[in-house]
């Protein structure tokens, strides 16, 4: 995640597609021409002129919170406890949580139907009617991971060290700490996650205000910019992003992959942050790069849907096609009254879906079964969730 804001003023025309829904996107080149870019203004060979699909969804659109949000009825949450004290009860590790040791025979098709949808319809799912209050943290946290496990079974590191989960709340101990999405209250732009088919977030605290989960339909924004700026995503499916997150690299943001489309980026690892400026040796972006960012970003905030998060909700959302954000928040005095939220990066070895060349490191390193694996059910004070300059 980052907390980059978009950069400057465009000039916005009203359009229009076949979808019947009116955007305020500007389809003018605010950069002046360059024919040695510009010599190739259509889509990129192989990309279609346009995709119809469930994914290809509008927020406005989208008006039953049933729709996506599975409210868990009485008989769920108990086949949810005895599922979970059947678990503990054979001695196991937390971690160790599956499909088997972990039963849902009348909740577990359901899930396995939200999956579905997560990797092949809408993109994103809200688990719903838990009660943090009823739970120690130890039960919510297996109860989470054995609800995920229905949903994506494999899961995946967040960091060299190996933190499975990370905690995401407010801290303003320190200048870095305040500059941190992790620990900042500031409004943060849209992005993905690094790694991660799909990413998880169990919501253990809300704040007093603020704070909403806002996501935005990749699928959208590309048939957007197809019909009226085919030359943005040219820009967009380019090598040549100089992308300091996690390690320095030029890559594509945007990717058609076996008849997939997948985007993975985020402002702060291109722009730097006023927190951690970009460093003068590493590559700038190009004018075009950043029409490219400002539009994607213009065209989400469009399209976009809020999500108003309560106290236990899981959510889980398509981290190849759902871009999101989170609103600025305000954190209360009373311990019920402070976000914090437990990020998961998840992976369905059924479902998911074939990784694009540049982006295989980064799923190896969080899903290689060599390596690291430590699962704090707190946060931890120090260095033990190290702090990156260039989050996304």
């Amino acid at each position: 995640m980052g907390d980059s804001q978009v950069a400057g003023p465009m000039a916005p025309v009203l359009v229009h597609d076949s979808g019947n829904f009116g955007l305020s996107v500007p389809l003018h080149v605010s950069r002046q021409p360059d024919p040695a870019q510009d010599s190739l203004v259509g889509l990129p060979n192989g990309f279609p002129s346009r995709l119809d699909h469930p994914f290809a969804w509008v927020g406005s659109e989208i008006m039953k919170e049933s729709s996506y949000v599975h409210q868990l009825c009485a008989a769920e949450k108990a086949e949810l406890l005895q599922a979970k004290d059947g678990f503990k009860a054979q001695g196991l590790d937390g971690n160790l949580v599956n499909q088997d040791n972990f039963p849902l025979p009348t909740l577990g098709p359901k899930l396995r139907a939200l999956s579905n949808d997560i990797y092949n319809g809408k993109g994103f799912h809200v688990i719903r009617g838990l009660d943090p209050n009823d739970y120690s943290v130890e039960d919510l946290a297996i109860i989470h991971l054995g609800v995920q496990a229905y949903i994506a079974d494999q899961c995946g590191r967040q960091d060299h060290r190996g933190n499975m989960l990370v905690h995401i709340v407010a801290d303003n101990s320190s200048e870095i700490k305040l500059g941190h999405h992790r620990h900042s209250t500031s409004a943060i732009s849209f992005h993905n996650e690094e790694a991660g088919d799909v990413i998880s977030w169990l919501t253990r605290g809300t704040s007093k205000s603020g704070g909403r989960c806002i996501l935005a339909p990749v699928y959208t924004i590309y048939n957007i910019l197809a019909a009226h700026r085919p030359d943005v995503i040219r820009t967009l499916t380019k090598s040549d992003w100089p992308i300091a997150l996690p390690r320095f690299q030029c890559r594509p943001l945007m990717f058609y992959h076996e008849s997939k489309l997948i985007m993975n980026f985020g402002r702060t690892p291109l722009l730097g942050s006023a927190t951690h400026p970009r460093p003068e040796h590493l590559p700038q972006l190009n004018d075009r790069q950043r029409e490219a960012l400002d539009l994607v970003e213009t065209i989400a905030r469009a399209v976009q849907m809020e999500i108003k998060t309560r106290s236990g909700d899981m959510h889980f959302i398509n981290n190849f096609t759902i871009l999101h954000r989170r609103e600025g928040f305000v954190d209360g005095a009373s311990p019920d009254e402070k976000r914090h939220l437990v990020r998961m990066r998840l992976r369905s070895s059924t479902q998911g879906w074939s990784i694009p060349e540049s982006l295989h490191q980064e799923w190896t390193d969080a899903f290689a079964e060599d390596g690291p694996k430590t699962w704090h059910l707190e946060p931890m004070p120090g260095d033990a969730f190290p702090l990156r300059k260039y989050t996304n």
